[in-house]
């Protein structure tokens, strides 16, 4: 399906403009809207990608540039820098703060704004996002080629905890899980109404440890989930710039999201 783009903004939850990018098919019909949301590099190609193919499946989609408040700090370059530092510490102590405080005294000035913003001052920032990815769905759900209300959401790593968390927030119809974090609280499971979808990658230890809880959670409260995890793929398999890109899991999530989407968004 042909489709158009464009780059635009949308007010955030206090009124400031933030970017995104939109894509939708170059008919005239009204098809469901997908938010798309990015990973902790920010909205970048790879992630207007994603948007771009699952708009190519008659969706609207949105990518929010949730970075945009901080734009002169958390830039890819910036980022990418401070996440080597940050991988050099074992993986069970990256959410420790003395371990972090003490990595950050070798870093450089840019590094060091990078790691407060994304780890210590992470709640602050995540509380944050989340009332801004609700100003971006009402801006997707306003918007004239979109079927009001019949709205997704779709997000990797930082951004698939953040789908998690919004769709225990707003009834989005359907809710695709990559690799994300579980919400906060456990129990606002119970809140969820929409289908929802998590892919996991079976090498990814830190994520991976919060799936039975999250699967106790979502039992107890009969909400309608699938799971899947792949084994022996690595945490962002689905992200073809990446070391840990995996063709085969990222091919098989791809369907699964399609399928989805299509069965769940209508």
């Amino acid at each position: 399906m042909e489709i158009s783009t464009q780059e635009t903004q949308f007010k955030g939850s206090d009124g400031q403009a933030l970017d995104a990018f939109l894509a939708y098919p170059k008919d005239q019909e009204k098809h469901p809207g997908v938010i798309v949301i990015h990973e902790i590099w920010g909205l970048n190609d790879q992630i207007r990608g994603v948007a771009k193919r699952i708009a190519g499946e008659g969706f609207v989609t949105v990518a929010p540039q949730l970075f945009t408040r901080y734009k002169h700090v958390l830039t890819e370059r910036n980022i990418e820098s401070a996440m080597r530092r940050i991988w050099s510490i074992p993986p069970s102590k990256r959410n420790d703060q003395e371990t972090i405080k003490k990595a950050m005294e070798g870093m450089t000035e840019n590094e060091r704004k990078v790691v407060e913003l994304l780890f210590s001052q992470r709640q602050k920032l995540q509380e944050t996002m989340v009332k801004d990815l609700l100003a971006c769905k009402d801006f997707l759900n306003s918007f004239e080629r979109v079927k009001k209300d019949v709205l997704g959401v779709t997000g990797f790593c930082m951004g698939g905890g953040l789908a998690f968390q919004l769709a225990t927030i707003w009834p989005f119809k359907a809710t695709v899980v990559f690799y994300g974090s579980n919400p906060t609280p456990l129990e606002s499971i119970a809140n969820i109404s929409g289908e929802l979808m998590c892919l996991y990658a079976g090498e990814d230890e830190g994520i991976n440890a919060g799936i039975p809880i999250a699967v106790e959670a979502l039992l107890k409260h009969k909400k309608s989930f699938e799971i899947k995890v792949y084994k022996g793929a690595q945490h962002a398999f689905f992200n073809e710039t990446r070391p840990s890109y995996n063709e085969e899991a990222a091919k098989d999530a791809w369907e699964r999201l399609k399928s989805f989407f299509k069965r769940h968004l209508v």
